[in-house]
């Protein structure tokens, strides 16, 4: 399989999500909870449908594991996976703040090797394939290669603004972080990935579509994705559930202890 054309169809699904995301966002709209007591609007559940019927008409034969579809279990068959979070950020989105993505990732033997992150609000698009490099663009502009930055020492920090806990405070406090960007959702990658933070620690609790696009791009780009024992995570498994917080660094010599 070509991992690097199946960008192509990501990008076109994405922006169509992202449209009508945005059309759903610029008027007025509810909100529900799950039973994990996360938001959930019509924006999540449409962007979820329009992606995954692109993907189902194009490679019929792919399973996709996706935050809002009920799970499919001949996907831990197959050797490879779509994984797709249809509107990453849905606190951002319910704030209004802007910050929220569209995150489409295919998995192969359990390692993402094609990732997509779209920024509907900026017109923005995050990509990378396997071994082919990462890059984005706004709009029509022309791509542009990603590279993490080469900064060592007095780091800038991307930090969530939905999920600051105690271990995170700790975190800045043991490194004497003086420079921290808050910014939401799996945007806090791209950043990474553009250079313009050397690092992002998050812990507690995530699922496979809220890092597969990220890890790739990240990878791709120069940068160091690993679980918080330094393993990288494994994908399409059994409980969709990552097993430990991660971490994002642009190089080792800026990991942080804690």
């Amino acid at each position: 399989m070509d991992t690097s054309g199946v960008l192509g169809l990501f990008a076109e699904l994405a922006a169509d999500a992202g449209e009508k995301i945005l059309e759903i966002y610029h008027d007025d709209f509810s909100v529900e909870y799950k039973h994990d007591n996360t938001p959930v609007t019509m924006a999540d559940r449409l962007s979820n449908e329009i992606i995954l019927r692109g993907l189902k008409k194009e490679y019929p034969g792919i399973p996709v594991l996706a935050e809002e579809s009920a799970d499919d279990p001949s996907r831990l068959l197959k050797e490879y996976c779509f994984i797709v979070d249809p509107l990453d950020g849905t606190k951002e989105f319910v704030s209004r703040n802007d910050e929220f993505t569209v995150n489409i990732a295919l998995a192969r033997n359990g390692v993402p090797v094609a990732g997509l992150i779209y920024v509907p609000v900026l017109g923005e698009f995050y990509y990378a394939s396997e071994n082919r490099g990462a890059f984005w663009h706004r709009g029509k502009e022309k791509e542009k290669p990603l590279r993490v930055s080469s900064r060592i020492g007095d780091i800038r920090l991307a930090v969530s603004r939905h999920h600051r806990t105690r271990e995170l405070d700790m975190l800045i406090k043991k490194n004497r972080i003086r420079n921290i960007v808050v910014i939401g959702s799996a945007y806090k990658a791209c950043l990474l990935a553009r250079g313009d933070v050397e690092a992002y620690y998050r812990f507690g609790k995530t699922m496979e579509w809220d890092t597969a696009a990220m890890q790739v791009i990240v990878i791709e780009a120069g940068g160091i994705f690993m679980d918080m024992d330094g393993k990288p995570f494994v994908y399409n498994k059994p409980d969709p559930e990552n097993p430990t917080g991660f971490y994002l660094v642009n190089r080792p010599e800026n990991m942080l202890t804690y």
